[in-house]
């Protein structure tokens, strides 16, 4: 079972992200809470923008696999950042982040620029939401 991807033509063809998916009937929703690039708890100073994001993907994905889902089971995705200039001058590795992380899989995304997230550090942070049709 597969997710039916929603692109109406009037909003435009998306790119990198889908307006929306539809889950397979008898999913189950997984909520992953916020996932930071980067702990208050972690030792030394903190990495870059893109490693950042791609270590709160990790995180996230980590969820997903523990509760028996796989990347391609990931409808939705919000990403804050708390500098979109960075987020914007960094597109080119934050795609090939996503790319080694997700494949061609590409879930409703919303992203949002944030005063500041409560990691110290932390620039990133990513939350998701998930529909296992596994049998577990």
């Amino acid at each position: 079972m597969t997710f039916e991807i929603v692109n109406p033509k009037e909003l435009g063809e998306p790119r990198g992200w889908n307006n929306g998916l539809l889950a397979p009937k008898g999913g189950r929703l997984l909520f992953v809470a916020g996932q930071a690039g980067w702990e208050s708890e972690a030792p030394g100073e903190p990495p870059g923008f893109v490693e950042q994001f791609g270590r709160a993907l990790d995180k996230v994905l980590v969820v997903v696999r523990e509760a028996g889902g796989e990347a391609v089971d990931v409808a939705r995705i919000t990403i804050y950042v708390t500098d979109l200039a960075a987020y914007r001058a960094s597109m080119k590795p934050l795609g090939e982040a996503w790319r080694a992380r997700m494949g061609q899989h590409y879930p409703a995304v919303a992203m949002l620029e944030v005063k500041g997230l409560v990691d110290r550090g932390a620039v990133v942070e990513i939350e998701a939401t998930a529909v296992l049709t596994g049998s577990r």
